[in-house]
């Protein structure tokens, strides 16, 4: 079905697409932004320079891994707290609702509970995006708290959601499921 592998230079034209579809964007807490293909050859630099503080993976088809789907990151990852920060973007709104978000917030969460030793992740997530909070709380993430109108979108203030999953959470809403 989906499996995640690392981001590759390959990827970055269809990721640059992405980064400048404004109805995308208007989905996340970041800003919209016109974006060349120079300035995402420098995010890719930068992030090969500091893998030891990021983990950035493209959402394949796992049978046609040049297919990317979405990415997927763990951010400001922090080895004394253990903890990191969650991003994720569904490309093509074709690809939306079909279960990809869901696999890789599972995958990825996964991989940094099991394999890198992390106990907490966090995110933020607009009130307006009613369809990723679900997949967070899915997953097993809780409200932390909310920061109110703190991002401008579309002409207006939005509030953010903060959400946040320990491990200890998520492998108990685990074994919960598998029980069930």
């Amino acid at each position: 079905m989906f499996k995640l592998r690392e981001l590759q230079r390959s990827d970055l034209d269809k990721i640059n697409k992405w980064r400048n579809d404004p109805h995308l964007i208007a989905c996340l807490g970041a800003p919209y932004r016109y974006i060349n293909g120079d300035v995402d050859e420098a995010w890719y630099e930068k992030y090969l320079n500091t893998r030891t503080q990021s983990v950035r993976c493209a959402i394949v088809d796992d049978e046609r891994e040049e297919n990317i789907l979405g990415l997927i990151s763990l951010m400001d990852i922090n080895y004394v707290n253990r903890s990191a920060e969650l991003h994720i973007m569904i490309g093509s709104s074709e690809n939306r609702g079909r279960g990809i978000g869901t696999f890789a917030v599972h995958a990825m969460v996964t991989h940094a509970f099991d394999n890198m030793n992390l106990r907490r992740i966090e995110l933020g997530v607009l009130e307006t995006n009613h369809a990723a909070i679900h997949v967070y709380e899915k997953v097993g993430f809780v409200t932390e708290g909310v920061k109110r109108e703190s991002n401008y979108k579309n002409g207006k203030y939005v509030s953010m959601i903060m959400m946040g999953l320990l491990k200890e959470e998520y492998l108990k809403k685990t074994e919960e499921s598998i029980h069930v």
